[in-house]
């Protein structure tokens, strides 16, 4: 459409996906309000975004906006300061990196850590004052993200933890500085090993403590973009390979010269996610609307030029009658509308929701198709053997 002259279109449209459900995630489909334009940089999209999404929150909700305009957060620090690329700004509880304090601190774990070239992060819980079985419920949480296990020091009137007798007084002092202080029934955690686990597990464990806590007002609407997403990542199945980390058409930060220049995992996209209470309501980009830019970025990631053409010849056949600078995004409505109403799930907000099977229980769909509808129809179905 944008190479076609269209200047932008908006359009609530149905989205079907080949996605497991969950409880934000409806079963195969959702709808969508689908925006792209031209000529438009990050800046313009949520220039558009942000009113819709306000009145939205204040029309149809309870809730009260808690920052206006969005906070925009880059995703290294998103991950790193909150564990989670959809942060729950409702509460605070930062991670801190304390790499540098615990260096050469004689706890094997921490050492350990520092020495394969992984880090240290801590997480204050203020007020928390858990018992040893709330303790036990978080660690097992933290090894579900990958961790081994979950350090903690809890300050009753003294600093308190299995850890305190790998730890000289000075080292104690110092994490506990870090964190910025500690007053009695506060507990501090502590991730140790590769960065993204790291966050990842104290990110699980802070969104938890917030839950357990009563911090998750449900009067408040916590939105903030999540901006300079990374181009790439390490490939998880094949060592030494590089895949694209998110949307493979996002423009990359820099354009055709910095994918020509720059090492892959340092390369940013223009890709954008905008987060309401923990939840991504929307994912969006500046496109990549350059054919060169588009074959060298997907080369980067292991892709021929004539893969390219094959998989995306149509796109690039278009983009070289010259297509405008264009971005977008796409707000899941159904989504949207279960974070406004604080449903519990995605299906209570669906007349007729899917199971985890994705079948209308009321209607028993879908089902056996019978020879003579399908004539009604006019379709026919052939098997390719």
């Amino acid at each position: 459409l944008m190479v076609a002259g269209i200047d932008r279109y908006f359009q609530i449209a149905p989205c079907f996906r080949d996605e497991d459900p969950r409880m934000d995630r409806h079963y195969g489909e959702f709808y969508q309000l689908d925006m792209e334009m031209s000529f438009v940089d990050q800046e313009d999209v949520f220039a558009i975004m942000e009113p819709l999404m306000i009145e939205l929150t204040e029309t149809f909700s309870k809730k009260n906006v808690v920052a206006k305009p969005f906070p925009r957060i880059p995703w290294r620090q998103a991950m790193e300061c909150y564990g989670s690329d959809k942060p729950d700004l409702r509460f605070d509880f930062p991670i801190t990196p304390i790499t540098v304090v615990v260096k050469n601190s004689g706890f094997r774990v921490f050492d350990k850590a520092r020495d394969a070239g992984g880090v240290v992060h801590a997480l204050k819980i203020e007020g928390a004052r858990f018992s040893r079985a709330d303790i036990d419920t978080l660690t097992e949480l933290a090894k579900s993200k990958g961790a081994s296990g979950l350090a903690y020091i809890i300050m009753e009137d003294a600093p308190k933890s299995p850890i305190l007798k790998f730890l000289s007084q000075e080292m104690i002092t110092g994490i506990l500085t870090a964190v910025g202080g500690c007053k009695n029934g506060d507990i501090v955690f502590f991730g140790a090993g590769e960065w993204e686990m790291v966050c990842k597990s104290l990110g699980a464990v802070r969104d938890e403590c917030g839950r357990r806590l009563g911090l998750k007002d449900p009067l408040k609407a916590a939105w903030c973009w999540i901006t300079d997403f990374p181009m790439y990542q390490p490939s998880e199945l094949e060592p030494g390979k590089i895949d694209f980390a998110h949307n493979p058409f996002s423009m990359p930060q820099g354009g055709l010269e910095t994918l020509k220049t720059k090492p892959p995992i340092e390369i940013l996209a223009h890709q954008y996610d905008l987060v309401c209470n923990g939840f991504e309501i929307t994912s969006g980009a500046i496109r990549n609307h350059n054919p060169e830019t588009m074959y060298k970025a997907f080369e980067i990631a292991g892709y021929s030029r004539e893969e390219v053409n094959t998989k995306f010849g149509h796109m690039i056949r278009a983009f070289e009658y010259g297509a405008p600078p264009h971005g977008g995004n796409a707000p899941g409505i159904d989504r949207l509308l279960m974070v406004l109403l604080d449903a519990t799930s995605i299906r209570d907000i669906y007349a007729f929701p899917k199971d985890g099977q994705g079948r209308d229980v009321m209607l028993d769909a879908p089902s056996e198709i019978e020879e003579k509808q399908l004539k009604e129809l006019h379709i026919k179905i052939t098997t390719n053997n």
